[in-house]
């Protein structure tokens, strides 16, 4: 996958797109990751990028021109239009759906705001997607846009390993994950639930899939609500409900 950034500010990104497992899935060959300077696409004398809003009103407002020049070059030089994703407080919600399905594209560019907002004509006639993390303001649109990658990279064939560690992480499968345990098994009076130790992979499974239920009941009851739910997971929670 192709993912290439659009910031004023691409010395941020150093350290996360250089570490962990951003970097391994470069080192592999299994992302192709660029940050790009809208500002060059300017064509004031000044490489301005903004200028104040119509109709008066409090901030400076992203001019189209360098974006619309910084897409279109983007898209020549692709074999397939890229999807292009605003970072924006206004947009979709972004889950761990959204990020599957961006997963499965061949390219993506991810356009980070700045200042007050976007000329409304970017919105309309340039963005495929636009993104929120939360129901929250950044100073920009560069934080957002590192969360985004590093949720979509990781879910790329190879890149965590196993497919595995994946597919069981919360919202994965609709429902929050279980608990972990690791060594030692006693610490200092706490114990690891006996279950764990037992062997019993059946018996297991059956305990995470209940402390999943019971987890995702305690603390986001919402998402029970689109779930797909076996007739034991719907008795399990009857008793969840009934305590």
């Amino acid at each position: 996958m192709k993912i290439q950034v659009l910031t004023l500010f691409p010395e941020m990104f150093e350290g996360v797109f250089g570490s962990s497992i951003l970097k391994k899935a470069q080192e592999a060959g299994r992302a192709d990751l660029e940050v790009i300077n809208f500002r060059d696409f300017s064509t004031s004398k000044h490489k301005q990028v903004d200028d104040y809003p119509y109709g008066g009103g409090a901030g400076m407002v992203l001019k189209p021109e360098p974006l619309f020049a910084a897409v279109e070059e983007l898209k020549s030089a692709s074999s397939k239009p890229p999807r292009v994703l605003l970072m924006c407080p206004q947009g979709q919600r972004f889950t761990q759906k959204k990020a599957e399905e961006l997963a499965e594209e061949e390219s993506l560019v991810v356009i980070c705001g700045h200042y007050e907002g976007y000329d409304e004509r970017i919105r309309e006639h340039l963005v495929t997607d636009e993104i929120s993390i939360g129901d929250f303001v950044l100073t920009g649109g560069e934080l957002a846009a590192m969360t985004v990658v590093d949720s979509v990279v990781r879910l790329l064939p190879d890149v965590l390993g196993k497919q595995a560690s994946h597919e069981q992480d919360s919202f994965s499968t609709g429902l929050l994950e279980h608990p972990h345990y690791t060594r030692p098994a006693d610490f200092n009076g706490m114990k690891v639930p006996d279950v764990l130790l037992s062997g019993n992979h059946a018996k297991i499974e059956q305990w995470r899939r209940e402390q999943s239920l019971k987890r995702t009941f305690e603390r986001r009851p919402d998402l029970l609500e689109t779930a797909e739910l076996s007739e034991q997971d719907q008795a399990y929670l009857k008793t969840l409900k009934s305590d």
